[in-house]
């Protein structure tokens, strides 16, 4: 029995999850998976009533659950920052949720922005660490409100930071690598030609680490070296590197090029945006914020969009997906797959129209019609 805490928050973010919940009652029922949720009152309303984030009280209880559900954070009679630090960041960083997991894949009948691509083209993950870099909130203030006024804020990178992320994001290229047949290598626009072969090199997927080391000399020196010193002990995935601001235009011209990409906070922050607009829009961006031996939470990555609140007209498949993920991590893998496979089947058919709030598809309908597929 899977406890599961429900953090529906703000704006569209109990709608979402609501259809969310129904979709994984179905596929959990299907295949045999028992869980319980319980639901926490945390958010904009919350704290315009209390003055209260999230007690700590919460806070202890969440820790003793198997995984978190999130909706959506962002109140528009909320001051930005203070939820998102009080919420998505507390939770970050007090269950040392240090992987930030995007899927960036393009499904038939979604369509992208990037002219002459497909689903084949645009299929990859990002790894994103998601405890260090600019987001410790190092720095501070001197000589503030007058001319003179210095603001620093500081870039922090740890040995077992950087080294915990790129060795997790090797794992997850292998897991990758593993599910690939020949025929998936050969015809990958980043797998090896037979010149690669001939020369002994014949890797089975690539991670890209994205950095900008030809500027931020200390800190992106440091994830150069462990890169190059975890590499070998990976030899089926082949170690390549893109500054940020060239993977910012390979996504875009040459989505293909990537299979597993691994980078700092405040890059992978960025570049996940870019990378749910390639796939199709927010509507179908699903993340996970994993801490391997603790508890992790799966979410939409859209935002709370308040003025759709309450109209029944958001696209709810980046939250069901979500929760497809949480039941990856949790081992559920059957369940998983189902719930991916209808998701595929739903947006194939057509019957979401352009997944937008002017598609004339209701949240609840999208929901009832992915449920019917598991």
């Amino acid at each position: 029995m899977y406890k599961i805490a429900v953090l529906p928050c703000d704006g569209v973010g109990p709608e979402v999850v609501r259809e969310g919940l129904k979709v994984l009652d179905v596929a959990a029922r299907k295949h045999d998976v028992q869980f319980e949720t319980i639901e926490y009152d945390i958010g904009g309303e919350r704290y315009l009533r209390t003055g209260e984030v999230m007690p700590d009280s919460v806070f202890d209880e969440l820790q003793q659950c198997d995984a978190i559900y999130l909706g959506a954070v962002g109140h528009d009679q909320v001051k930005p920052g203070i939820l998102e630090h009080g919420i998505l960041l507390r939770l970050r960083f007090g269950l040392d949720q240090w992987v930030n997991l995007r899927p960036i894949q393009l499904y038939e009948g979604v369509e992208t922005p990037i002219k002459n691509k497909g689903p084949k083209d645009i299929n990859f993950l990002v790894v994103r660490e998601n405890t260090e870099c600019l987001y410790v909130g190092a720095g501070g203030f001197a000589h503030q409100g007058t001319p003179m006024e210095v603001a620093t804020q500081t870039m922090v990178y740890t040995r077992q930071g950087t080294e915990r992320i790129v060795r997790w994001a090797f794992e997850a290229a292998r897991r990758r690598a593993a599910r690939r047949s020949d025929a998936d290598i050969a015809a990958a626009a980043w797998g090896p030609t037979e010149q690669d072969r001939q020369a002994g090199r014949d890797w089975r997927g690539v991670l890209h680490l994205v950095d900008k080391a030809n500027v931020l000399t200390y800190g992106h020196d440091l994830w150069t070296r462990v890169m190059a010193e975890v590499a070998p002990e990976y030899p089926e995935i082949k170690p390549d590197h893109a500054f940020v601001d060239a993977c910012c235009m390979w996504m875009v011209k040459n989505p293909e090029w990537f299979d597993v990409i691994v980078t700092c906070n405040m890059f992978g922050d960025i570049i996940t945006d870019l990378g749910a607009m390639i796939q199709g829009g927010m509507g179908v961006a699903a993340s996970g914020n994993i801490n391997p031996d603790g508890v992790s939470m799966f979410e939409p990555i859209h935002g709370s969009a308040p003025k759709h609140a309450g109209n029944n007209v958001i696209c709810p498949i980046a939250a069901i997906a979500a929760a497809g993920m949480m039941m990856e991590h949790l081992g559920e893998q059957a369940c998983a797959d189902s719930i991916e496979k209808a998701i595929r089947r739903a947006l194939a058919s057509g019957k979401l129209g352009d997944l937008s709030t002017r598609s004339g598809v209701k949240t609840t309908e999208a929901g009832d019609l992915v449920a019917s597929l598991i």
